[in-house]
């Protein structure tokens, strides 16, 4: 990357799992990096800001002195409702772009995902859905989604503001976070630990339309070079991409391939889900002790697996794979295999003593 095209990124949400890899990619590559969440992070590089953003008042207390060229806003906040949802995380894009109406913004990169094609929480996966492999000029759903809000608060920013903007749609975002409510990798690194630990078989939890379809999921590395290049490269302004790795696989294949990194016989299907949240309801304790015997650094299970999303990815009744032609045509040729996305992070995991 060239000097004319580095400049100050300011991270919403540098704690979670998009956040985390995209700082540690851009300290990399030269950037100033400033980290904003709600408790400072600690990244080497990258400065701490400290606010949040549902409080407009501590958004421009933080954030007054500050001149960012570049915003990537990388978190949500769940709520109860989509209603909800789309009120609460509208407002936080919203929140964010009002207190930098001074800044000397460049570009707003705002991440999504596939509920843009596959529907909220609410009705995920229902209805009439677009044809597969999803592609960025399909049709809004006729739904509440709060990621139409999200796009249309930048949108309406970068009418306001003057910047480019870019939406960046992953599917699963496999990577290296800790307590982040949509951690695919870490959730079944955990589980697998359990399994080996306590003798319990390794299912696969999920539909069979997922154990035998093709699949995709998005390296959350591939995913910040994504980022940092649709928010650089002229071509790719103004304009929604998917991102995925670049492969696709089959789970009946993966879950091999990740039984075996875990020293463990991978069960045969069983015909139906058997959900995570079902399975490891009871797994608190367990895992405090394990974490105990093995030293490990987060004995608290809700910390580290969020088997609800995992359920939900891997319980879906349709096909989901993804179009990435749009970034190829306009120059991001990255690729990343999948099953090297799984296996580099659980190296990581068992290194920093997240998993025995």
């Amino acid at each position: 990357m060239s000097d004319r095209i580095k400049g100050t990124a300011l991270i919403a949400g540098a704690s979670g799992i998009v956040g985390n890899n995209l700082a540690r990619h851009l300290v990399a590559e030269g950037w100033n990096v400033l980290g904003l969440a709600r408790r400072p992070v600690d990244i080497e590089g990258v400065t701490p800001v400290t606010a949040d953003l549902t409080d407009p008042a501590s958004l421009r207390a933080a954030l007054s002195d500050l001149a960012p060229t570049h915003v990537f806003i990388t978190t949500w906040m769940r709520q109860a409702t989509e209603a909800e949802n789309c009120r609460v995380n509208g407002a936080m894009v919203r929140n964010l772009l009002d207190a930098l109406q001074a800044a000397p913004l460049r570009h707003v990169a705002l991440v999504t995902g596939l509920k843009h094609y596959l529907g909220p929480f609410e009705a995920y996966g229902k209805g009439t859905l677009p044809q597969t492999p999803f592609r960025e000029d399909q049709d809004r759903l006729p739904v509440e989604n709060f990621y139409y809000v999200q796009e249309d608060e930048v949108f309406a920013g970068a009418e306001r503001q003057g910047f480019g903007w870019s939406v960046h749609r992953p599917h699963t975002i496999v990577g290296y976070a800790l307590g982040n409510a949509m951690n695919m990798g870490v959730t079944l690194a955990v589980y697998a630990s359990l399994c080996r630990e306590t003798g319990r078989p390794f299912l696969f939890p999920g539909s069979s339309q997922q154990w035998n379809g093709l699949t995709d999921v998005t390296d959350a590395r591939l995913l910040a070079r994504h980022l940092a290049w649709a928010s650089t490269d002229p071509a790719a302004a103004n304009t929604a991409f998917n991102v995925v790795n670049g492969d696709v696989f089959r789970w009946s294949w993966m879950w091999g391939r990740i039984a075996e990194w875990f020293g463990l016989e991978p069960a045969p299907y069983p015909g139906s889900p058997t959900p995570l949240e079902e399975q490891m309801a009871q797994d608190g304790p367990v895992w405090a002790e394990l974490a105990k015997r093995h030293g490990l650094v987060e004995s608290d299970l809700d910390r580290l697996a969020s088997a609800w999303h995992t359920d939900a990815d891997l319980g879906r009744p349709i096909e989901v794979v993804t179009d990435m032609a749009r970034s190829r045509r306009l120059g991001f040729l990255d690729y990343q295999p999948s099953d090297d996305s799984f296996l580099d992070l659980f190296g990581r995991l068992r290194a920093e003593k997240v998993i025995p």
